[in-house]
């Protein structure tokens, strides 16, 4: 269980100097309410922002948290990425700025955008607000110019020292070792030369970085000898040296310097093979880490085949131009631009568009198969993790593409529902559908995730239009999977309203159209439903398999949540016998499959169902499952729920100061997704039985307090609280 509070990247090489830096940005970040490190592309920005942000995080009890702004092309997802960056995934139909301004306005944080310079003003306009709507707010920028933002304190970053002080020396060594921990500067005049080479790169560490990966091909006397040929070539009429690498001028910075950094980038792209330099361009389409059969799926065509796209990643992290970590790789934003430029100087923008959006709407495909199964987290995860990849694709696929876009949106919006990107999922669930014609399962899919996002949000009309149109599509395609998620979409609206009876007809009614026979040939209706005779809550069962028969199959995620439609409805019918059954039923059809979402709420409701019939130690016990699996899915909605009612089977048996501390973590938590308590109606006397309850054991005073804290706990650290199984009576 994760107790750090906030998120930072980790440092994953050695940091270099800088003392005086880090002193200034301490006074900074105490007295001032925004500092902006500003400084050229390759000073080190980033990396003193992430060790000054380490260093103070522990002033701030909300935490220090991270957005990186480097992937971002436009400012059109400023507002999410900021928003994950600093835990808010909200459910509501508010405007993303006010629900932001609302999540930050009681917490003393720190924020740091990262590489905001071709944001400027849209960053401009959105601190302004934060900073005015929470007054415990502290914000670091890094950007190669100052945002404009009133009050903004800057601090001009500089280069490395080169006379006088060890820092460039030492850092050229660091990574020289980092590359080969046999290297040093240990023969005779090797000292000498690197010192030359940093005074040649004036400090700037992102060169001095390039150039150590250049030892290996070179000796270092041989590299002092290149670099100073290489800077003392003809320069045009302004003073810059005649290159391509005047595409990146910057007018608002030191001619010099910036030439010395477009330079080296350049004399580092030469050294590079043709098909390094190749990959490099196209790898500039990524926004986010990549693995390597991404790169493979993204770079490949023409001279690069697959074996040679891995022959030349490893090239490029050798000199430095891509950075690995564990299994996974990034290329830094200086470097990324430059690639860019040549992406465009050969012509190859359109085609590695198109692959890039091919290689992500394959990505969705294999999610959306591999959503009912032992990987569903893992794909979970990878949705999410690679969210500005997949806006990017849905974007290209929209203007070339427009079946494309359809499939894709359709296949990754329920992710993005539970990821807590309504307003992604729903707006471009409906660009798709605004698109052009589209027929079959890929209509019924959008229209179903528009549905699915508008009852997050708590817009039930919306919802109820369209499952009722879901389901009259399905019909007249007589697509079964379709009508079981429309039929989920419209029990689930219909549960909302309080209409448990209608759910419930309509679920067991569309279970019952929808089943199939088994691959054996038996007879149909094999599969639980709500009148399966499964064991208790709790209770374990036996699978076919275990019996000695044979395994049963496996099932749709549409018809597990149909079934989990049927749960919900007998317990708001009070029919908590019938509904333990189908629940335990649900639950180990799920864990066959390796299922968590649905398993998850089937233990939700287990917890309910033992609660409701007076055994809070049992429903305690399915509520800390719910919540581990909901844990590892990041689904904030479904931890404020399973929290509730933790919170409630604690209050039951005694522990009332540990019942308010959890309940007030549960409202912490529908804080995070931007509603006040939500659930079905039954919930609601549940709540209030749990506060009377617990109210009555520690008296009003006491439960006050622990509720207080549990809502000023940092969310993480409140949840693996509400986790631990001693009772505090």
């Amino acid at each position: 269980m994760m107790t750090k509070v906030g998120f930072l990247p980790e440092e994953t090489s050695s940091f270099v100097g800088r003392r005086a830096e880090l002193a200034r940005l301490e006074t900074a970040l105490a007295t001032r309410r925004m500092t902006t490190l500003i400084g050229p592309g390759g000073v080190g920005k980033t990396r003193l922002a992430l060790r000054a942000a380490r260093a103070a995080a522990d002033r701030y009890p909300d935490g220090a948290w991270w957005a990186d702004l480097s992937p971002l092309y436009d400012d059109a997802l400023l507002l999410p990425t900021v928003s994950d960056a600093v835990g808010l995934a909200d459910h509501t139909l508010r405007m993303p700025v006010e629900a932001l301004c609302e999540w930050l306005s009681d917490k003393r944080l720190l924020l740091v955008l990262d590489s905001a310079e071709h944001l400027r003003a849209p960053c401009s306009h959105l601190l302004a607000e934060l900073l005015t709507t929470s007054p415990g707010l502290t914000v670091l920028v890094t950007s190669r110019q100052p945002l404009g933002t009133r009050g903004e304190h800057a601090v001009r970053i500089q280069p490395l020292p080169v006379d006088g002080a060890p820092d460039a020396l030492q850092l050229f060594e660091d990574r020289l070792r980092a590359g080969d921990p046999r290297a040093g500067l240990d023969t005779p005049g090797d000292r000498a030369a690197a010192a030359d080479i940093c005074r040649r790169l004036e400090g700037i560490p992102l060169a001095i970085e390039l150039a150590a990966a250049g030892i290996g091909r070179h000796t270092v006397a041989q590299l002092a000898t290149r670099i100073g040929t290489r800077f003392d070539a003809p320069v045009d009429a302004e003073g810059l040296t005649a290159s391509r690498l005047d595409l990146l001028a910057d007018d608002s910075l030191r001619p010099r310097r910036h030439r010395t950094l477009r330079t080296t980038i350049g004399w580092s792209h030469e050294l590079c093979s043709p098909l390094e330099r190749l990959l490099w361009a196209r790898l500039t389409l990524l926004r986010t880490d990549f693995d390597d059969e991404t790169a493979r799926e993204v770079c490949t065509g023409g001279p690069l085949t697959p074996d040679e796209v891995d022959r030349a990643l490893q090239g490029l992290v050798a000199q430095s131009v891509v950075q690995r970590d564990g299994t996974r790789y990034r290329m830094l934003d200086t470097l990324r631009e430059y690639g860019r430029m040549w992406l465009a100087e050969l012509g190859e923008e359109r085609a590695a568009a198109d692959r890039h959006a091919a290689s992500f709407l394959g990505l969705a495909r294999r999610a959306h198969d591999g959503w009912t199964g032992p990987d569903q987290i893992t794909w979970y995860h990878t949705v999410a993790d690679t969210h500005l990849d997949l806006c990017a694709a849905l974007d290209h696929l929209l203007a070339h593409d427009v079946a494309g876009a359809q499939e894709m949106a359709g296949r990754v919006g329920f992710f993005w529902a539970c990821c807590g990107h309504l307003s992604e999922a729903r707006g471009y669930a409906q660009r798709a559908l605004d698109a052009g014609p589209v027929e079959g399962p890929h209509r019924t899919r959008l229209q179903w995730v528009l549905g699915v996002a508008a009852l997050l949000q708590g817009d039930f009309a919306t919802a109820e239009k369209y499952g009722a149109l879901c389901t009259a599509i399905a019909l007249y395609d007589h697509d079964d999977e379709g009508m079981l998620g429309a039929t989920y979409l419209s029990g689930l609206t219909q549960l909302m309203n309080g209409e448990p009876a209608a759910a419930l007809e309509a679920a067991e009614r569309v279970l019952r159209m929808t089943e199939t026979a088994p691959p054996d040939g038996g007879p149909a209706g094999q599969r639980a439903t709500a009148t399966d005779t499964a064991s208790e809550p709790g209770a374990s069962g036996s699978t076919a398999s275990e019996s000695g028969g044979d395994p049963a199959p496996l099932e749709s995620a549409h018809r597990l949540r149909c079934r989990l439609i049927t749960v919900f409805a007998l317990t708001a019918l009070g029919r908590l016998t019938e509904s333990g059954r189908a629940a335990a039923a649900l639950r180990r059809s799920c864990e066959r499959g390796g299922e968590y979402w649905t398993r998850s709420y089937a233990d939700y409701q287990l917890a309910l169902i033992a609660l409701l019939r007076g055994r809070p130690e049992a429903s305690a016990a399915h509520a800390r499952a719910m919540l581990a699996g909901k844990h590892r899915l990041r689904d904030s909605f479904g931890i404020a729920l399973g929290l509730d009612i933790l919170a409630a089977a604690i209050a039951a048996q005694g522990a009332g100061a540990q019942a308010a501390r959890v309940y007030g973590t549960g409202h912490a938590y529908w804080r995070m997704v931007g509603h006040p308590q939500r659930g079905t109606p039954e919930l609601g006397p549940v709540r209030e039985t749990c506060e009377l309850q617990a109210r009555a054991a520690v008296g009003d005073e006491a439960y006050q307090r622990a509720f207080e804290r549990g809502q000023a706990d940092n969310a993480e650290v409140g949840l693996a609280a509400a986790l631990q199984t001693e009772l505090q009576l």
